[in-house]
């Protein structure tokens, strides 16, 4: 017995029976050989953190654009923040860590430049339509490593596809990151909004609070307690009916005083502008994609979707730096 499948064998001893166990997995698109080391789930996580597509997300915005200050959420501390919160839900209930903490680092993979502004900016023009949960499935199975894919477990690409209110993941580990998601994006994004004077902790109502505190880290460690307590020893995860009212309230709040906040939005229409105008200029020039790009089409990917996988894997800074090297004239060094 290898150091692998030692550690399954300790999986089978202590985790809940309602976890996933990583000799149980349903397992990869394509066959190949296992680690003798990492189990599959670990294996997934470390293809993940390895990824250029996750090096990507510390350059790409959360959700206030180009914030001036050091302090601000992007997309990568957004991650990390998930994963952290649904490693200590899993811990907790006994569910598999390494599974909740790959599709945590996985969910956000196909996230466009400047946020939800690219997304709809995308969705808007290309035919396909664009959803950046399918697309971080794109991303690990197709455009990695240069269009291989990381070929990881169906477990991890069900809870990155799912990961959003519509979906519903097949394993519980995947429905702890769906909740962590919300509960992450909630608490950082009430915590950047006070930084940046958009909101005060007394603007959140009263009747809200009261249920689930006062300032966004009492409201952080109410909702995981809550979620533990709730889900401890049941074949599902949820939380009280008063907590998760309260955080349906909470999040209707923030997405009417930040989220759609003229004020805190007021250069998402550029945002997007740029978005639509890059993504017409390379429908028509396929020819200036990278050679990477370029063989999808030649492989019978549609030219639209090839062009929004080059777009939407793009950071803030260097789709700002494309738009400027195609359209904006440069001084002349004689």
């Amino acid at each position: 017995m290898n150091i692998r499948e030692n550690l399954e064998q300790l999986e089978m001893e202590y985790l809940s029976p309602y976890a996933a166990h990583s000799r149980d997995s349903k397992g990869r698109m394509r066959m190949e050989e296992q680690c003798d080391i990492r189990p599959v789930y670990q294996r997934d996580r470390d293809r993940i953190l390895h990824s250029k597509s996750f090096r990507r997300l510390k350059d790409k915005t959360q959700v206030f654009l180009s914030p001036e200050g050091d302090h601000y959420r992007t997309r990568l501390t957004h991650t990390l923040e998930v994963s952290q919160n649904a490693r200590t839900i899993a811990k907790a209930l006994r569910m598999n860590e390494d599974l909740v903490e790959a599709i945590a680092l996985g969910h956000d993979l196909g996230h466009t430049p400047f946020g939800h502004a690219g997304e709809r900016a995308l969705n808007a023009v290309c035919p396909y339509g664009f959803c950046h949960s399918d697309q971080s499935v794109r991303t690990v199975d197709l455009l990695e490593k240069g269009g291989q894919g990381l070929n990881l477990t169906m477990e991890v690409r069900d809870g990155i596809r799912n990961h959003q209110t519509k979906g519903m993941p097949s394993t519980l580990e995947g429905r702890i990151v769906r909740f962590s998601d919300k509960i992450a994006y909630i608490h950082h994004d009430m915590d950047d909004a006070i930084r940046a004077g958009i909101l005060k902790e007394s603007d959140v109502p009263k009747e809200i609070s009261d249920v689930i505190g006062y300032t966004t880290g009492e409201r952080l460690d109410h909702f995981i307690h809550d979620l533990v307590t709730t889900s401890y020893g049941k074949d599902d995860i949820q939380m009280s009916e008063a907590v998760a009212e309260a955080m349906k309230r909470l999040r209707r709040f923030m997405f009417e005083q930040v989220y759609q906040n003229k004020e805190a939005k007021s250069e998402e229409g550029k945002a997007e502008m740029l978005i639509q105008t890059l993504y017409s200029y390379y429908r028509h020039h396929l020819e200036r994609l990278p050679a990477d790009y370029i063989n999808l089409v030649k492989r019978g990917e549609p030219e639209e979707m090839v062009v929004c996988d080059y777009i939407g894997a793009m950071t803030d800074r260097f789709a700002i730096a494309k738009y400027e090297e195609i359209y904006i004239p440069k001084s002349w060094h004689g």
